[in-house]
């Protein structure tokens, strides 16, 4: 998944970018508003990570023309700290409100949970005839429904979520298996062996990355 980090300090955006590919995600960058809409024009943007005081463009004038279109995930970063800022965010339609200096984890725990709200928003994902029910934890191949496992399924669903993106075996234990995991990262590979062979004819979509780990990549 895509995030983009709208600030006009090279500091903050490295910090902020280093934790978020250290997660697997996809990150984009822009220096002011101007420079954000026209990344978000330019690409598919899964979440926005915005500071408010920011020359040329401030946060503010750019949540409010994102807004006009689009409805992506906000999360506003700002060294102000009065109620009256807060509340002109969430006016606006900010997702979440981070005040500076701020802890890069708990953006980052941030950035997850709104990112699983939203996917798990949405009904189903479809590729040709593998559709997943996310509301009903079901999946189906060619109209017929696949029995996985509550891990096989978590697997799926947390590589559709990161499509593209390579995954090593540590990220998915952290994030399918949680932190409290302590066991060998074999157990990744015996999962997805399971997987693959559960979906079939689509188990060629979870892909191999030598030395690095797995990525769910579709053709189109």
């Amino acid at each position: 998944m895509t995030i983009l980090i709208v600030d006009d300090e090279l500091l903050i955006r490295n910090v902020i970018k280093e934790y978020l590919l250290n997660e697997g995600y996809k990150v984009l960058e822009a220096k002011d508003g101007f420079d954000a809409l026209r990344v978000i024009s330019d690409n598919k943007v899964d979440l926005i990570v915005l500071d408010i005081m920011m020359p040329k463009m401030d946060g503010f004038t750019c949540l409010s023309e994102i807004r006009k279109t689009k409805n992506i995930p906000v999360i506003m970063l700002s060294a102000r700290k009065e109620e009256t800022d807060k509340l002109n965010s969430f006016d606006l339609g900010v997702d979440d409100y981070v005040t500076k200096p701020f802890s890069p984890k708990e953006l980052v725990a941030r950035v997850k949970a709104h990112l699983k709200r939203t996917t798990s928003n949405n009904e189903n994902y479809t590729y040709k005839n593998l559709i997943v029910d996310y509301k009903g934890r079901k999946v189906t191949i060619n109209g017929k429904e696949v029995n996985l496992t509550p891990k096989e399924y978590e697997l799926l669903t947390y590589f559709i979520k990161n499509k593209g993106i390579a995954l090593s075996r540590e990220q998915l234990l952290n994030n399918v298996w949680d932190y409290d995991y302590y066991g060998d990262d074999r157990t990744v590979d015996t999962h997805i062996k399971m997987l693959r062979k559960s979906l079939g004819d689509y188990r060629n979509l979870i892909k191999t990355i030598r030395e690095v780990g797995y990525k769910y990549e579709t053709e189109e």
